[in-house]
């Protein structure tokens, strides 16, 4: 099997020309689907399988009985993927009668009948995909391409999506590694960090705030802390499942004394996602707000410079 990117491309400008073509980040969890011998593995970045979280896609061998296809699980609100619904979805097996179902949007087609195509161009495997008839499993879509960018990107913001997505046409695919033929352009800067410790608020027990770090040179640099996006009762299972007591602070150097001051420290191995409004000077995190906790990324996909 393939390995898709374990990172998204950094944010940069919308590129122009011919050469491009755009489609809506969908803001959801990256998978691999794979149909082998009549049986289905749904694969995480993390390499994670996750086939039993997903039971909508238990058809997918209707679409071919050797397929291989790239893609994001999303769960849709008012036509809009939410990422805090999706959350709730992505940390254990659920029954195939779930209440919120999700979408699988395919946006890649990397091997078909024991072929592989990560080769070939992006628009040849784009052709691949669109001749796929998906309309047998209600759980698949296939991804659609635009080619006005700018559009795309003001429909996106007026909709309160998270952006878009250029890739070049004659890109091929590369399993575990960013192309530079593939860039996003979001609304609002997300990051993906590891938190190192946590203080309560309230009711003993629950989880009031995170704080949370990136790796650096030195080892685990402080990135700031974050408040908003706790009160869920999903996420704060969540947590304190994942949150593994450690005797010292994870961090490379003291925290200031405010923010240490109550703390509980952690095994920095569990990954979260914040929205954000940039850096303070010191490099840490400007209004962050909790989108939840990444079990798709290992800690180890967390970059250093976001």
């Amino acid at each position: 099997m393939a390995k898709c990117s374990p990172c998204s491309p950094p944010p940069g400008a919308l590129p122009v020309g011919p050469e491009w073509v755009f489609e809506v980040k969908w803001d959801g969890m990256r998978l691999l689907a794979e149909v082998a011998d009549g049986q289905v593995r749904l694969t995480s970045r993390s390499e994670r399988d996750v086939t039993g979280v997903f039971p909508e896609l238990a058809d997918l061998p209707k679409i071919a009985p050797d397929v291989l296809l790239d893609g994001e699980v999303v769960l849709l609100e008012h036509g809009v993927p939410s990422f805090a619904a999706l959350a709730a979805r992505m940390h254990s097996p659920v029954s195939a009668r779930v209440a919120r179902p999700v979408t699988f949007m395919a946006y890649d087609v990397l091997r078909l009948y024991g072929v592989p195509l990560l080769d070939r161009p992006l628009a040849e495997r784009r052709g691949t995909l669109e001749r796929l008839d998906v309309t047998g499993v209600p759980a698949v879509s296939v991804s659609p391409t635009y080619t006005d960018g700018a559009a795309l990107l003001r429909a996106t913001q007026e909709r309160g999506m998270a952006g878009v997505v250029a890739k070049r046409r004659d890109g091929v695919y590369r399993p575990g590694a960013r192309g530079e033929g593939w860039t996003e352009v979001t609304h609002r800067p997300t990051r993906s960090c590891l938190v190192g410790g946590w203080r309560e608020r309230g009711t003993a027990g629950r989880v009031g705030v995170l704080l949370l770090g990136v790796p650096g040179d030195g080892g685990l640099r402080y990135a700031g802390r974050v408040a908003s996006g706790l009160s869920d009762e999903e996420v704060q299972r969540v947590l304190r499942d994942r949150l593994l007591p450690a005797e010292r602070s994870p961090f490379a150097g003291a925290l200031p004394r405010a923010e240490a001051a109550g703390a509980r420290w952690c095994e920095p191995l569990t990954v979260v996602e914040v929205t954000h409004d940039g850096y303070d000077p010191a490099g840490r995190l400007l209004r962050p707000v909790l989108r939840g906790v990444r079990d798709d990324l290992d800690p180890e996909h967390v970059d250093t410079n976001g």
